[in-house]
């Protein structure tokens, strides 16, 4: 008996692997090498150009969706606080939180959470994956060569590029439907029912995902099949005992089908309580397809078939120009390769008529004939893809400024409710690469035949093939330079804002953060998520109205408490940037809070008017300092009770508080003698408790604003911040509790 223990499963797999390597043609080798550098690129281009997570916010809603299946949900149990942490583009109903996308993209990222605590492993696992699809469809369509050709194209094309390097469910809908397709064709074309099984389970999947997108892709191979089983039918009769075997392989893939759309009608009854709701539609009800008005939260749109026309006809024109492989040049191939097929098929050329001598194997398994329709069904699905979006306004949404390449979610990853477009275009591309390498012998020997020399021959075909490269170089990196440099000053924008964030390492904390979108967590800062418990090392909580503000901190009382801010105002524009500030805060309480804030005095101001109010209550109190020392600072005494607010320098004047919530507000305004002014102002939450008691939030946030006596965020005020403010702006609050 043998002293060697039996090889493990993942050994046994890294043998045969390594045998089928050591086997295969150059072809195969080279379409290997290019889903792997497909994956590799996306990885780096992920973990570099969106390091922090793109300007598409949907991004923060499928990652935190995976967070929520790895711990075993579907949504978040909120109850009373789920204003106060409701995640952007999650539909509240009763204190439950849930998403409204599907959860097939999610969980895609949540296999690489679990398995590498690491959701880019995805994202390189699903390029990869297209591209080798890409490259599988295309063998199977018309030969390895343009199979291979297809597969660079496809992942050479900006857009596949970045918008695969994004938590988007594009990409992964696209890979499933890809399988589909191969599937679906080697189940035609090998009799395969195992093949056709695949074909079914995948493109359940997909529907799952996205349903839109996988009907488009899948009407030309419905219409396909529908049109062989009805032949079948009709030949053959319909038999049960023995059906016919395009019924029996087309029927399987239409049961598994049918069953991941029965899967995804329980999901929607599961979550939004109506089997034909889907959760978008709980979310907005007029987001769907169709024309007419169509809206969501406070944007709609009178959807008209001409408005249609122009949004689809813009897009497919960027898409064409820039964001295909090569842009222009990627495309005209795809045109030539086209023209090649029709010119091949009229001639009754098989497809991939080279397969015996130009790719290395002693021919493909198919018949011309079937070739011909795998490529009528794969220039369907541009055409299925085209019409179909006409009926949706995302693509519309994305574009934001028509006419305005710069603008809008599609200047940085394309329009990319066509993104299977990429698959025809690819495919047509590379049957116009593979026509090209076929006819470099026949110019090489022209070319010998009339210069009578082999090596000047030789010489011009290289030169030829150097200036194709250089070219289609050249294009590409002229194509992606631009959505580059954009995508890249986003980057840099939210890397400063988040970097407090960087630097801080958090143990049983909650954060504030503010609202510059409207009460939506994660929109924009997606790196701020809640866990599936709502209790992780940091908890995300909206910075909103004192009342509400107070609720989450008696719900977290014994967190490090934090609040988030900046200065400057947060646009969409990545050059409009903001100085974070982040400042560990903490609810005082006792009988009463006597404070004083100093203030810098610059020279030539006439005077400074001090005043104090509250948000909710009644009265002020107010005073005025005549000719202040320049140079000297100024001191105001304040103090918080539950008979309200008062000002030392206004014995006879107070503001009373709401004891619900309220915020209490001291301002000290700089008159100069022209009239301009320059405002400290202060804004602290405030409660009280009982009769005798009262909870302020320490320490009040700050700002300090020219000509206007609140600047909102643009004005916070930076004490730590070099050069962000003139030296004589002094602006310090202490208090004490009794």
């Amino acid at each position: 008996m043998s002293s060697r223990s039996a090889p493990s499963p993942p050994a046994r797999f890294a043998s045969r692997l390594r045998q089928r390597i050591a086997h295969a043609d150059r072809v195969t080798a080279a379409a290997v090498c290019v889903s792997l550098a497909a994956g590799l690129l996306t990885f780096a281009v992920a973990a570099t150009l969106f390091s922090h997570h793109s300007a598409n916010h949907d991004e923060g809603v499928y990652l935190t969706q995976a967070a929520l299946l790895l711990g075993g949900q579907l949504e978040f149990h909120a109850g009373p606080l789920a204003d106060a942490v409701h995640p952007w583009f999650f539909v509240e109903d009763g204190g439950r939180l849930y998403p409204k996308y599907s959860p097939v993209p999610s969980a895609t990222y949540a296999i690489s959470m679990a398995l590498f605590d690491e959701p880019r492993v995805t994202l390189a696992a699903v390029a990869a994956g297209n591209a080798a699809l890409v490259y599988l469809l295309g063998a199977t369509t018309a030969g390895r060569r343009a199979g291979l050709a297809a597969a660079v194209l496809f992942a050479a094309s900006p857009m596949a590029v970045l918008t695969g390097a994004t938590f988007l469910p594009y990409a992964p809908t696209t890979f499933f439907n890809l399988l589909f397709a191969v599937a679906y064709l080697r189940s035609v074309r090998d009799g395969s029912t195992a093949a056709a099984g695949v074909a079914g389970v995948a493109i359940g999947i997909a529907f799952f995902a996205r349903p839109f997108t996988a009907v488009l892709f899948a009407a030309p191979f419905i219409a396909h099949a529908l049109w062989r089983v009805g032949s079948a039918v009709a030949a053959e009769g319909l038999s049960l005992p023995s059906l016919p075997d395009p019924v029996r392989r087309h029927g399987l893939t239409a049961i598994f089908g049918t069953l991941f759309v029965g899967v995804t009608l329980a999901y929607n009854l599961r979550v939004t309580g109506d089997p034909l709701t889907f959760p978008y539609q709980a979310f907005a009800p007029m987001d769907g397809p169709g024309f007419g008005e169509r809206r969501i939260l406070g944007h709609s749109v009178e959807y008209t078939p001409a408005l249609a026309l122009e949004s689809n006809g813009y897009a497919l024109w960027e898409l064409a120009t820039r964001w295909a492989a090569a842009g222009p040049v990627g495309t005209l191939l795809a045109f030539v390769g086209g023209a090649v097929a029709v010119r091949r098929w009229h001639a009754g050329v098989d497809l991939a008529a080279d397969a015996a001598h130009g790719d290395g194997s002693p021919g493909l398994p198919g018949s011309p004939a079937f070739r011909r329709t795998a490529a009528v069904l794969v220039a369907g699905v541009a055409a299925s893809v085209v019409v179909g979006n006409l009926f949706f306004w995302g693509t519309n949404n994305a574009l934001a400024t028509l006419s305005d390449p710069t603008d809008g979610l599609a200047s940085l990853f394309g329009p990319f409710y066509h993104f299977d477009l990429l698959v025809p275009l690819s495919l047509f591309g590379g049957i116009a690469v593979a026509a090209g390498a076929r006819s470099l012998p026949r110019l090489r020997d022209r070319i010998a035949a009339r210069t009578g020399s082999e090596g000047t021959a030789r010489v011009a075909v290289a030169v030829v093939l150097l200036a194709a490269l250089v070219v289609g170089s050249g294009a590409a990196v002229a194509t992606a330079a631009e959505p580059v440099e954009r995508n890249a000053a986003v980057d840099t924008k939210h890397e400063a804002a988040y970097a407090p964030f960087d630097e801080t390492e958090f143990t049983d904390a909650l954060v504030f953060v503010p609202t510059p979108y409207g009460e939506w967590l994660a929109h924009p800062f997606q790196g701020l998520r809640n866990g599936p418990g709502l209790d992780g090392d940091a908890v995300y909580a909206l910075d909103r109205d004192p009342v509400e503000d107070f609720a989450v901190l008696d719900a977290y009382p014994n967190r490090t408490h934090y609040r988030y801010g900046y200065r400057g105002a947060w646009t969409a524009d990545p050059n409009n940037r903001v100085t974070p500030k982040l400042e560990p805060i903490e609810v005082r309480s006792g009988s009463r809070v006597d404070a004083e804030t100093t203030v810098g005095i610059p020279e030539r101001v006439d005077s400074a008017r001090v005043r104090v109010e509250t948000r909710r209550g009644e009265g002020r109190a107010t005073y005025t300092v005549r000719d202040p020392a320049a140079g000297d600072p100024l001191a105001v005494e304040w103090s918080i009770g539950p008979d309200g607010m008062r000002l030392a320098g206004a014995p006879n004047g107070s503001a009373s508080i709401d004891p619900a919530g309220d915020v209490a507000i001291l301002t000290v305004t700089l008159v100069a003698p022209d009239g301009s002014t320059f405002t400290y102002r202060q804004e602290a939450t405030v409660r009280t408790l009982d009769s005798d008691r009262v909870e302020v939030v320490w320490p009040p946030e700050r700002s300090v604003c020219r000509l206007v006596t609140e600047c909102g965020s643009e004005g916070t005020y930076l004490p730590d911040e070099s050069g962000v403010h003139s030296e004589w702006v002094v602006f310090e609050t202490v208090a004490e509790t009794n």
